[in-house]
């Protein structure tokens, strides 16, 4: 109980319009000053934790829920304003399905309302350009539930200065999975003709095309000579050219400059190697295809599990960061530390980078002298 009123009275000084003043100018300036040195492009969230701060503090479930979202509100407009492009939140695991119907169904209409919610925070999608994207199997939501996603990504759509995904419902291995069966079923498609340059009778009948052409020309040269001899010449050149290619064109075709068609219709499908699937391939049909390449992952409520989270995303240059805070109470003060920490450590690695190349400069100048 004491620890109750402590909350309300610090969150009575904090809303008292002198602190409340000179919090949001200090927040102002601790968010130009992040934008003075690298910032990362995208930015994935674990937003855990909401329903053990509403267990600590008393409160229906509905609410923590509720104050998880305002803490979304807090952090997106930080990220976006701070520079990062794209923002990627984990809010619904297809493994949540497992759970009772009576609790799918609360998930699902609390994330309407949710849903509602954002839009009704437009002035900060359209402020800074946001379009809401909603990443995972449709197929899985509710058809009345899906009417409203399909209402919000259109609404945001012609934004494009900045992205926010919205992992619903959404799994790392459902993702892979996906993109490795849409990657076997493009691979499974015959090349277009036009592709096919590797094929035996197609570079069959591209030396025939170029033996006929310098035929057809040995033909001009010699058909300009006045004498006889030319034009035995001429009779002996178009019958050992004929006899050779029994299947060439005529020689009227030859004689005019008409292009002559020598694809062959009947040549065997040929389909993509498969030897030329890499890890671009898969990335190219990733739900996050053509996005920046994500730099920055945190987890509130202080578990320390992905949870089946951006697993293929997460490469070897992304920063992973476990909070002990629930998500409800995360703000600029929990995320400003992440960020200059991440800066601290993008500006070391960059000046190693340096020292290595200059190294490596020295040692190629000193090998050549």
């Amino acid at each position: 109980m004491p620890s109750m009123h402590l909350s309300q009275l610090r969150r009575w000084i904090l809303q008292s319009p002198p602190v409340e003043w000179a919090i949001l100018h200090l927040r102002e300036l601790l968010i130009g000053a992040l934008r003075q040195g690298p910032i990362p492009q995208h930015v994935a969230f674990v937003m855990d934790g909401n329903r053990r701060f509403a267990k600590s503090h008393r409160i229906e479930t509905v609410e923590g829920h509720n104050l998880g979202f305002e803490a979304l509100a807090r952090v997106l407009e930080v990220c976006y304003k701070s520079g990062v492009k794209v923002v990627t939140v984990y809010a619904f695991s297809i493994e949540n399905f497992k759970r009772s119907k009576y609790e799918v169904d609360g998930l699902m209409d609390m994330a309407k309302v949710k849903l509602a919610q954002l839009l009704q925070h437009g002035d900060l999608l359209d402020r800074y350009g946001v379009s809401i994207r909603v990443l995972g199997q449709r197929e899985l939501i509710k058809p009345e539930l899906l009417a409203d996603i399909e209402r919000a990504t259109n609404m945001t759509s012609r934004n494009g200065n900045a992205i926010l995904n919205v992992c619903f419902p959404y799994t790392s291995h459902e993702e892979i999975t996906t993109a490795i069966r849409n990657t076997v079923i493009d691979y499974s498609k015959p090349l277009p003709m036009q592709q096919r340059t590797f094929s035996e009778s197609h570079i069959k009948h591209t030396l025939q095309s170029r033996h006929l052409s310098v035929a057809a020309e040995r033909i001009r040269e010699r058909s300009r000579s006045p004498s006889s001899r030319g034009a035995s010449d001429v009779e002996d050149s178009t019958s050992s050219s004929t006899t050779l290619h029994p299947d060439s064109p005529p020689e009227d075709s030859l004689m005019s400059g008409k292009e002559v068609d020598v694809s062959d219709d009947t040549s065997p499908n040929l389909y993509p190697d498969p030897e030329s699937i890499t890890s671009a391939v898969l990335n190219a049909h990733m739900y996050t295809a053509g996005l920046p390449p994500l730099e920055l992952l945190i987890r509130t409520s202080g578990v320390e599990r992905l949870s089946d989270f951006m697993l293929w995303q997460s490469h070897e240059d992304t920063e992973i960061v476990f909070l002990k805070c629930l998500w409800p109470e995360f703000d600029l003060w929990q995320f400003l530390p992440v960020l200059v920490e991440w800066q601290w450590r993008r500006k070391k690695n960059e000046e190693q980078e340096r020292v290595t190349r200059s190294v490596e400069a020295s040692d190629v100048r000193a090998k050549s002298s």
